[in-house]
């Protein structure tokens, strides 16, 4: 046994620097372990221009707000991954963690009316309180049916994209149109690249609806105060795929119907592969029409709001679609379309086997009340 700390954190992003600077300001001992470098996931999860859906003024690290002590000068853009890298690494920078970089914690677990004894790499140790601060994406989620496509087709998960450019000549299929799949569907799009985009039922959301950004209308309607329990939901509402919209370029929605007006192919969700043979349901225009009602359930509640508090705010005119899908392609050949690179924005899975502990759930998520 190494040594013994009364709270040991596992992991190094913003969540873990958070908890440290916390306990540091409370003179409590501690050790941060981090299995790569601070912030890794936004160092090399991310494309190449990534950037936040929200706002920077929503960057609230404790004692590290982007509008006072960082001192940001854009609080309404939004920043790409390198600015976000620089913002973490700054906020280190504030108080120094005690972090120890690329060392991976195996095992925590835990003697009944003992200390918790964390394994790594380098040792073990004990703990009278861990943290676990390593988040839900721990292993990218690609479907089975992936394993059917011929080898000369190039394949990659979300996380592996960085640019149009480092992929190879043809056109690309992107499965998945949450955040990453519309973004980096618009990615390969404004680079001239034909997309054929595999549409599921994630919801999207303005990006701003009378005079504001939607997410300082959500902040002001208390929206982000909520635990899921408030929600309709319940549990379910932590596994609801988050609504797309981008930050890009100053920030601007993502609209499917636009895109298909502009030659982005889209299809409803992928069904199964054989070979050179792609199945999609045929729910295209369902889906599309299940985002755009998010879309407007979203800009009625901001009309509620503004109406309750008697505010003075611009209104909008109703969106109307600008395009529908004359009919469901449910069937479609690579070699017909040159499809050469399937992305998959899939997801993640989380996995925390490493974790010994009686505190999941039945499908293995962390349980907790906030």
């Amino acid at each position: 046994m190494d040594s013994y700390y009364p709270v040991i954190v596992v992991g190094g992003g913003q969540a873990g620097l958070a908890t440290s600077y916390c306990l540091t300001e409370r003179g409590i001992d501690h050790v941060v372990f981090e299995k790569d470098r601070i912030g890794e996931a936004w160092r090399s999860d991310r494309w190449d221009t990534f950037c936040l859906v929200t706002p920077n003024w929503q960057c609230r690290l404790p004692g590290f707000w982007y509008t006072n002590e960082y001192g940001g000068d854009d609080p309404h853009g939004f920043m790409e991954k390198e600015e976000i890298v620089q913002y973490i690494e700054a906020y280190a920078a504030t108080f120094d963690p005690p972090v120890r970089e690329s060392v991976c914690v195996e095992a925590v677990t835990k003697e009944e009316g003992g200390a918790f004894e964390v394994t790594t790499e380098t040792g073990t140790y004990q703990a009278g309180q861990v943290v676990v601060a390593v988040g839900t994406y721990h292993q990218p989620n690609v479907p089975s049916m992936a394993e059917n496509l011929p080898a000369e087709i190039a394949q990659l998960h979300s996380s592996a994209y960085e640019n149009p450019e480092a992929l190879p000549d043809g056109e690309v299929l992107v499965v998945g149109a949450g955040q990453s799949g519309t973004q980096i569907a618009e990615d390969l799009h404004w680079a001239g690249r034909q997309v054929h985009l595999s549409v599921g039922g994630a919801p999207r959301a303005p990006r701003t609806y009378r005079g504001r950004d939607v997410v300082a209308w959500l902040e002001d309607m208390g929206y982000y105060d909520r635990p899921i329990y408030d929600f309709p939901e319940g549990e379910a509402m932590r596994h609801k795929t988050n609504h797309y919209l981008s930050g890009r370029d100053g920030g601007h929605e993502i609209d499917l119907r636009e895109l298909a007006l502009d030659g982005m192919e889209l299809y409803g969700r992928l069904r199964d592969i054989d070979d050179r043979d792609l199945f999609f349901h045929p729910n295209l225009r369902e889906n599309l029409d299940a985002a755009d009602e998010s879309y407007a359930d979203i800009r009625r509640r901001i009309d509620t709001y503004v109406d309750e508090q008697g505010l003075d705010a611009p209104e909008e005119p109703l969106y109307e679609p600008p395009w529908e899908p004359d009919h469901e392609v449910t069937h479609l050949r690579t070699g017909d379309a040159d499809i050469r690179t399937v992305i998959w924005a899939t997801g993640y899975g989380y996995d925390f086997s490493w974790v010994d502990l009686p505190v999941f759930d039945e499908t293995g998520y962390p349980e907790y009340y906030r």
